[in-house]
C-alpha cells in the first residue's frame, strides 16, 4: 500500500475526529475503506450516545457491515486517527479487516503496540496486517489540544485556593495501591469558608443503606479501602469525606485554624449538604470523638452506629497515660513518619500502603492538622468540645434507637478494649463486641472481617 493512498485515507479518518471534537467528544475519527471506495465512518460518541463501546472504530465497523450486508470485512481496511484499544482491536480481529492503520501512538491504553499488541497474538484464528504512524503528528496534534482544553477546564472550575491554606497535588495521589475511586470535592459549606474538601461517594444514591465512614488522626479515606468493596458489592453506598487538613482536603497552614466546633459543624453540614438518609455511622479514633455527637442533631438520618477503637472526650475523666504519651510524641516530634507509625502496628500491610498514608502530607506546611489533632482533645469539663460530647453521651445512652455495632483491635495502647468497654456501657443496646486479637488502633486495616459481619448485622 503506497504511503499516498495511506495519507489520503487518513485525512478522512481526521474529519470524523473534528467532527466528535465539535461534539465535545475525545477526537477520534475512523473509516473504512474497500478499495478505493469508503463503505463506513465513525466518529467517538460514548458521551453523547452514553454508550461505553461507541469508539469512532465501532461506529465505522457497524457502518461498513450495513453498507455491505456483512458482518465479515473481509478484504476491507480501517483507518483510525489514534492506535485502537483492546476493545476496538478485538472487533477489528473478529470483522476479519484485512489491514488497519492508525495515526498517533496511544501509551496508555494501545491495543497495537503500545500496552500490548493484539495484532501479533499467533494463538488468534486471523491475521490483520498493521500499519502505524500515519499522519502521526497531524493526528496527535488534536488530542493534544483537547486533553490540554480540559485539563485547563477542570481548573478553572475548581474553587481558588485560600491564601491560608495549601492543597496537596493530584500526583501525590496518582497509583495508590486499592484505592480506585474518583475524587469528589464540596466548597460550598459556609463553615468551609471557600476551604475544598474531598470525600468519596460510591454506590447508588438511593441505596437501602449509607455506610458514612469518618477517618481520624493522621488518616484519611484510604484508611477504609478494605471495607469499602465489602460494602458496595452488597449494593450499598459508602460515603467517606476527609477532614479538612487531611487526605485530599485543603489544608489550613496553621495549626489555630483547627477546633473541635469547626470540625463538628464542617461535618454537620456536609451531611444536610449531600442529604444522606439510612446512614450506618462509621467511626474510628477522632471519626468518633467528631462522629459521637452528630446523629443527636438529626437522629431520623441514622439507622445504625458501627464504633470502633474510639471515645467520647467529655472532659470528666482524665486521659489515659497512652494517650498523653501519643500526645507527648506528637509535640515532640511533629514530624514524624506516618508510613512507619502503620507500619509497626500492622506488619501485614505492604511498604507502598504505609507509603500511601505519607501521600497527602509532601512537607511540614501541609501538616498542620497533624499538629493540631492531638492537643484538641478534650481534657477538661470547659474544653472545647467537652460539653456537646457529654450531650451526646446522654444521647446514646438514653435516646438513641438504632442499632449498634462494636468492633476492637485489641492491641491498641490508647483506645483498646478498657476504653471501648466503657464506650459500650454507654450506648443503648450495644451488644458484646468483636475484639480481633490481632490488630491495633487503625482496625480498619483488619476491616474486611468487620465489615462482613456488620454487612449481616444491619442487613435491612
Amino acid at each position: 500500500m503506497s504511503a499516498t493512498r495511506d495519507a489520503q485515507f487518513m485525512r478522512l479518518a481526521l474529519e470524523q475526529a473534528e467532527q466528535a471534537r465539535a461534539a465535545g467528544e475525545v477526537p477520534v475519527g475512523a473509516v473504512v475503506v474497500q478499495g478505493d471506495r469508503v463503505v463506513g465512518r465513525g466518529h467517538n460518541r460514548p458521551v453523547a450516545g452514553h454508550d461505553p463501546t461507541a469508539h469512532a472504530e465501532i461506529m465505522a465497523l457497524r457502518e461498513a457491515a450495513a453498507a455491505l450486508g456483512n458482518y465479515r470485512l473481509d478484504g476491507c481496511e480501517l483507518f483510525v486517527t489514534l492506535e485502537p484499544c483492546a476493545m476496538c482491536s478485538g472487533a477489528m480481529l473478529h470483522s476479519r479487516l484485512k489491514r488497519v492503520v492508525f495515526g498517533a501512538a496511544d501509551p496508555k491504553t494501545g491495543a497495537a503496540g503500545s500496552v500490548l499488541n493484539l495484532f501479533d497474538e499467533r494463538r488468534l484464528n486471523h491475521r490483520t496486517q498493521l500499519s502505524g504512524g500515519v499522519l502521526a503528528a497531524e493526528c496527535g496534534e488534536p488530542l493534544t489540544r483537547f486533553f490540554v482544553s480540559r485539563r485547563q477546564e477542570a481548573r478553572a472550575a475548581q474553587p481558588p485556593l485560600r491564601d491560608d491554606a495549601v492543597r496537596t497535588p493530584e500526583e501525590r495521589f496518582a497509583g495508590l495501591p486499592d484505592y480506585p475511586w474518583a475524587p469528589n470535592y464540596v466548597s460550598d459549606l459556609a463553615s468551609l469558608a471557600g476551604l475544598r474538601m474531598h470525600y468519596l461517594d460510591e454506590g447508588p444514591k438511593d441505596a437501602p443503606l449509607t455506610w458514612l465512614c469518618l477517618h481520624g488522626n493522621p488518616a484519611w479515606s484510604y484508611l477504609y479501602r478494605r471495607m469499602l468493596p465489602v460494602f458496595l458489592a452488597q449494593g450499598h453506598r459508602v460515603v467517606a469525606p476527609d477532614l479538612v487538613g487531611f487526605g485530599r482536603s485543603d489544608k489550613p497552614k496553621k495549626e489555630s485554624a483547627h477546633g473541635f466546633d469547626f470540625h463538628r459543624q464542617v461535618l454537620l453540614e456536609f451531611v444536610e449538604r449531600l442529604d444522606l438518609q439510612d446512614v450506618v455511622l462509621v467511626v474510628q479514633d477522632w471519626g468518633g470523638l467528631l462522629g459521637l455527637t452528630l446523629p443527636m442533631e438529626a437522629p431520623g438520618r441514622y439507622r445504625g452506629l458501627l464504633v470502633m477503637n474510639t471515645t467520647l472526650a467529655t472532659g470528666e475523666a482524665p486521659l489515659s497515660p497512652g494517650f498523653l504519651a501519643w500526645r507527648e510524641m506528637c509535640a515532640r516530634n511533629p514530624e514524624f513518619d506516618i508510613a512507619r507509625l502503620f507500619a509497626r502496628g500492622n506488619p501485614h500491610m505492604s511498604a507502598g500502603e504505609c507509603a500511601a498514608y505519607n501521600a497527602p502530607f509532601p512537607d511540614r506546611g501541609h501538616r498542620a492538622a497533624l499538629r493540631a489533632f492531638a492537643p484538641m482533645v478534650p481534657e477538661f469539663p470547659t474544653s472545647e468540645g467537652a460539653e456537646v460530647s457529654r450531650r451526646a453521651r446522654d444521647f446514646w445512652r438514653d435516646d438513641w434507637q438504632g442499632r449498634s455495632f462494636m468492633a476492637i483491635g485489641a492491641q491498641d495502647p490508647v483506645l483498646g478494649p478498657p476504653v471501648m468497654q466503657a464506650l459500650r456501657a454507654q450506648i443503648r443496646g450495644c451488644p458484646e463486641p468483636l475484639v480481633l486479637e490481632h490488630a491495633g488502633h487503625f482496625v480498619q486495616e483488619h476491616g474486611e472481617e468487620i465489615a462482613r459481619r456488620a454487612v449481616g448485622y444491619f442487613r435491612p
